[in-house]
């Protein structure tokens, strides 16, 4: 099936609720990262806190407690990277054979639709996942780099290399903690995709809620206002 016979069996809804969905995706992302003055998000103040973090793991003697976290967040990346490609196979398959969820759905949504059309909304959760997968492993990658770098920070504080290569350390944090965050995000925005199956009210509706959860967790949240304390 061509792409302009693909399009006409969208429904302008249809279209229009996919868009919401990817300006969505972008925007929320685009404002977590770069939120307006005066209300950072939990992303950019705990950005200062890794810093910190990074800074006084220069001074400690024993940094057998840093290493410890370190691992901790990778295995964070591991686990959430493992359960995604999980999901994209799930997802491929019931793409590959949509008769179980064309009769599942038959009452939610109007008969007669093509099974190209069921491929094509799964298709769209699989590209989140498949997006959330590559963060999660990018985001371990990084932080690897970070363990590497961490262990070539020497032990005396007076060394000329030991702030600088900490404060290294510490962007490598920041950025692989931001593509875990960004994985995170678009495994939120997969499960909303999801909700096309049912129509593109639901895909509105599901967008909506969604991006209202990752925004008043990162603006609104308590964790943040303990933060700021």
């Amino acid at each position: 099936m061509s792409a302009p016979d693909l399009l006409r069996l969208l429904w302008p809804w249809d279209l229009l609720a996919l868009a919401l969905l990817v300006i969505s995706f972008a925007g929320i992302a685009r404002v977590i990262e770069h939120p307006p003055k005066g209300r950072p998000s939990v992303t950019v103040l705990m950005a200062e806190y890794r810093r910190d973090w990074m800074r006084m793991m220069a001074a400690r003697e024993t940094r057998i407690f840093d290493s410890q976290i370190l691992t901790s967040l990778r295995q964070s990346t591991s686990f959430f990277a493992s359960t995604v490609l999980l999901s994209i196979g799930g997802v491929l398959a019931l793409a590959g054979n949509p008769a179980p969820l064309t009769g599942l759905a038959a009452g939610l949504t109007e008969e007669g639709d093509p099974e190209v059309l069921w491929q094509v909304k799964l298709l769209v959760v699989a590209v989140l996942l498949a997006l959330a997968f590559l963060r999660f492993v990018w985001a371990n990658r990084v932080f690897g780099y970070c363990a590497v770098v961490m262990a070539s920070v020497p032990n005396e504080v007076t060394d000329p290399d030991c702030e600088p290569r900490a404060l290294r350390a510490a962007e490598l944090n920041i950025r692989a903690a931001l593509n875990f965050n960004r994985g995170l995000q678009a495994v939120y925005y997969a499960i909303a995709a999801a909700a096309w199956l049912v129509g593109p009210a639901a895909l509105v509706a599901a967008t909506v809620v969604t991006t209202w959860i990752v925004w008043s967790r990162e603006f609104a949240s308590v964790p943040r206002r303990v933060i700021l304390r």
